[in-house]
């Protein structure tokens, strides 16, 4: 029997609670914004799932205080700096090495560094960190129904336990849904890309594995055996594990349809033959059946919704991008919403929103997708794919292009780059750099993250004032630092370089650590006066 209840208000309803809709509240409420998530599920993730926790993510927790704690979960979970190789079968040993170390040749890029950390173990921490800053969190709930208006979005929420139902009315909804998201469907965006490539599974097992793993310093090791493709993950103490399968059979005219008709002990099988031992007692815990695809969503953004996550993209696992690539896109659209709700921006700074994420999305897809044509099925005509791009492009190199970013002149049409070329070029990730504050070391980024920051240069004060003297009069609260003053130091002297500016430079960075623009010197800004800089950014203008 339902019961009605009256309408709760809120300014942003998340629909989806799982690792996505869980990081867009925390960091909603990280800036002040209270939101209601809403998920179908009855708690938090019961199963490893992903575990690929990129420089660019960490960088992100750090942000909010959380990195800590992820790497401290981390090492008690996962070999840390371990590898990802590929083998016939296990006991058999590594027949490729896809990456030695998982953070070879990249700890210069930024102050964190790429760590496994399953999904079950890191949303919990998510959880409580969002509740701890506002958040409301119902789980066992789900979106029954949703309308817009000009003023907001107005929902129907029910328990799927009780059958209560429960009307909100939101600003703005962010919808975080998952692959099948119904959000989605009913707002009639479609998914296009490479569609669905296998009907896969993933096995949760339990084995004693120690005499193979130990001393090896594998995190993710694919399997390439005559009979089947896929890829193992261990964690500590190698007493259990997961094998996903992708594919059987004949590798040149494989078997896409992995999940059907599966029997007990067909699954165990499978196990055994990529142990490659029928010795090691064995015990399936469960089996999770899901659809390999490669495809992004044609639109991000239908008037106050916001796709975010797997509702926006879905890749295949290779790269381990799914998760890191949804965790941006709150971070992207968190801090847009905040100043948009607090009245500091114009509604018109959300169009960034698709600008910005969409090809960042589908070009992480597209290399998930090449990924896996390389690693998993070489049977798929390879003019499907992409070139391969460098894992750090995809994930600290991408470029945003919208009206909340001033490009130089000449704009540089890039969707990528090496981090390491970016130099604070409008559109790109600052540059991590060692800096001093107070007597204690801190990376460029820890200066960002609350609202707008003006970092000047030694001799930028020109540029200081001005921004500061545009922002009281625009009534826009920023953050504005100097080299030099504000306790700040550059003990190495290399601050302009790593920056590309030249002396009186200044770069202008959001809230999500991307630069918006920058003036190279102190007339290097292109006529462009601090107010008329603030107006566009922010979507007045």
């Amino acid at each position: 029997m339902s019961s009605f209840m009256a309408e709760l208000e809120v300014p942003v309803l998340v629909v989806g609670g799982s690792l996505v809709g869980m990081t867009a509240a925390l960091l909603l409420g990280h800036h002040g914004v209270r939101s209601l998530v809403v998920e179908h599920h009855r708690g938090t993730a019961i199963h490893p799932r992903a575990a690929s926790v990129t420089q660019r993510t960490m960088e992100i927790f750090r942000g909010v205080g959380l990195e800590d704690t992820v790497r401290t979960k981390s090492e008690a979970q996962f070999v840390q700096d371990a590898g990802v190789v590929g083998v016939e079968t296990l006991a058999a040993g590594a027949t490729a090495h896809y990456i030695a170390n998982f953070n070879e040749g990249i700890r210069d890029l930024s102050p964190t560094v790429r760590v496994f950390l399953s999904q079950n173990v890191l949303e919990p921490t998510l959880r409580e960190t969002a509740e701890r800053l506002g958040a409301r969190i119902d789980f066992s709930t789900e979106c029954v129904s949703f309308e817009q208006d000009a003023d907001g979005v107005r929902a129907l929420i029910r328990h799927r336990d009780t059958g209560e139902t429960r009307r909100v009315r939101a600003r703005y909804l962010i919808a975080a849904d998952g692959a099948h998201s119904r959000i989605r469907e009913a707002l009639g965006v479609r998914m296009r890309g490479h569609g669905t490539f296998s009907s896969s599974i993933t096995i949760y097992f339990r084995a004693n594995l120690r005499g193979l793993l130990e001393g090896r310093s594998w995190a993710v090791v694919y399997v390439n055996h005559p009979q089947m493709r896929g890829f193992f993950r261990f964690e500590k103490p190698f007493d259990s594990g997961f094998l996903v399968i992708n594919t059987l059979g004949d590798p040149a005219r494989p078997n896409v349809d992995v999940s059907s008709g599966l029997t007990t002990e067909d699954v165990s099988r499978m196990v055994q033959t990529a142990i490659g031992s029928t010795d090691i007692p064995l015990t399936v815990e469960n089996v999770m059946h899901w659809q390999a695809r490669a495809d992004t969503a044609e639109r991000f953004r239908s008037e106050r919704v916001f796709i975010a996550g797997d509702a926006a993209h879905v890749m295949p696992p290779t790269g381990g991008w799914g998760g890191n690539t949804g965790v941006q896109d709150a971070h992207n659209l968190a801090w847009k919403l905040a100043l948009v709700l607090n009245g500091v921006a114009a509604p018109g700074l959300l169009d960034s929103y698709e600008a910005e994420r969409r090809p960042i999305g589908e070009l992480t897809v597209e290399q998930a997708y090449t990924r896996y044509v390389l690693r998993t099925d070489p049977s798929i005509p390879r003019d499907t794919m992409q070139p391969l791009v460098a894992d750090m492009n995809v994930e600290l190199g991408y470029v945003y292009r919208s009206a909340a970013v001033i490009p130089e002149s000449p704009a540089v049409e890039l969707l990528h780059l090496n981090p390491r070329e970016s130099r604070a070029m409008p559109g790109t990730r600052s540059p991590h750099y060692w800096l001093e504050r107070d007597g204690r070391q801190i990376s460029s980024l820890d200066l960002f993250g609350g609202g707008l920051t003006l970092l000047a240069a030694a001799d930028g004060a020109g540029w200081r004032e001005s921004v500061l003297r545009a922002a009281s009069e625009l009534r826009v609260p920023i953050t504005a630092l100097q080299v030099g003053l504000d306790g700040l130091q550059d003990p190495a002297g290399g601050f302009n370089a790593a920056f590309g500016l030249e002396p009186g430079g200044c770069v202008l960075v959001r809230p999500d650590g991307f630069v918006a623009w920058r003036a190279r010197n102190a007339e290097g800004a292109q006529g462009r006066r601090a107010a008329d800089v603030l107006n566009a950014i922010l979507g007045h203008g």
